[in-house]
């Protein structure tokens, strides 16, 4: 169960860690994963940030982002 465990994409990307593309890997390691969670949990994104995310594009949820740091 070591995936719990690992820091998501939002935890790192806030912490200077990884840029903001990177949450195209992410994506795609989810896609290809056997966890049983949704991509928003695997992301580690609250409900407002996944609904701008989904509905305007990485630039709204880069914003969203970048505004708590």
């Amino acid at each position: 169960m070591a995936e719990n465990t690992e820091r998501k994409f939002k935890e790192k990307y806030l912490a200077g860690e990884i840029e903001f593309e990177a949450i195209d890997d992410y994506s795609q390691d989810w896609g290809f994963s056997e966890v049983p969670v949704t991509l928003r949990e695997y992301l580690g994104l609250n409900e407002e940030e996944e609904d701008a995310w989904v509905s305007v594009g990485d630039e709204a949820l880069k914003e969203l982002l970048d505004r708590q740091k």
